[in-house]
């Protein structure tokens, strides 16, 4: 039976208390092998799969992850829902450290390092990626988050630079200037890839800090990062939970385009070991 609910954890989200009949699996894909094996398990009453993208113990940095084979081995598992997990910086003066950010756009300031598309090598798609989250996964995690009466951010553009170092002063201001909300190192790649897989995404953001902008705040380091993060966590830990139900109940289909009109090269000249390289992805194209 596939599962139908996927979660990644970032930073400080390594597991999900609570989870029955857990079971681990490892999986390898044409990408190689994900960040760990994927946690299976039962979660008030839903089955769903868990990942944490930087490895049991942190080991991977942003730009080591393996996002390509991440995203291929939930769609190998029957995932259709994703809901992404990650600690981020706030540049606005009203998300606060402690706030959840549900973002609705993101904006790419990575720099070419990590491999964000299945396509290539013989193969041209181009999804369509105006609006890159799953709006009725995002409407779930935020009202969810008020119901808890946990403080939700219901929209918001993170931007997604390479770290792994922290923004200098300046950069940090100039992404003030263009009206980004948070920033963060993950999210969008795994954005990208889930469009192309056919998967339905949302992110929680949890905001840590003010990035090194805000005169009260200073700079950004581990320590106070981590310090909130532990605390941050269990809300998102809460919000997980109570919107799993109504992921599963209430929301049939993912409304995304289909990756057949994505496609441009020609079926006839399609490079075959690539087509079967990512035949999870293209479906029945072929």
């Amino acid at each position: 039976m596939s599962v139908k609910i996927g979660v990644i954890g970032g930073s400080g989200l390594y597991n999900i208390d609570g989870i029955k009949e857990v079971r681990q699996r490892a999986i390898e894909t044409p990408f190689g092998a994900p960040s760990a094996p994927y946690v299976i398990g039962v979660l008030e009453g839903v089955e769903l799969a868990f990942l944490p993208r930087h490895g049991i113990g942190h080991l991977f940095l942003p730009s080591e992850i393996n996002y390509r084979a991440n995203i291929y081995g939930f769609k190998l598992l029957g995932v259709e829902h994703l809901v992404s997990v990650s600690a981020v910086g706030s540049l606005k003066e009203h998300i606060r450290p402690m706030d959840i950010v549900v973002p609705d756009q993101f904006v790419d300031r990575t720099q070419g390092m990590r491999n964000a598309t299945f396509f290539g090598n013989g193969i041209v798609g181009h999804v369509s990626f105006g609006f890159p989250v799953c709006p009725k996964i995002a409407e779930i995690l935020c009202n969810t988050a008020v119901q808890l009466d946990i403080p939700v951010h219901k929209k918001g553009t993170y931007i997604n630079i390479e770290g792994p170092a922290f923004s200098t002063f300046a950069e940090s201001n100039l992404y003030r200037s263009w009206g980004m909300d948070i920033i963060g190192m993950t999210n969008l790649t795994e954005a990208k890839l889930a469009r192309e897989a056919g998967i339905g995404f949302a992110t929680l953001a949890m905001v840590t800090d003010y990035d090194c902008w805000h005169d009260d705040y200073g700079e950004v380091s581990v320590e106070s990062v981590v310090a909130n993060l532990k605390k941050n966590i269990e809300n998102a830990k809460k919000i997980i939970r109570y919107a799993l139900p109504r992921l599963v109940n209430q929301f049939d289909g993912t409304p995304i385009p289909s990756i057949r009109n994505a496609i441009l090269t020609d079926r006839h000249a399609i490079n075959t070991e690539t087509a079967e390289k990512i035949k999870t992805i293209i479906g029945d194209y072929l």
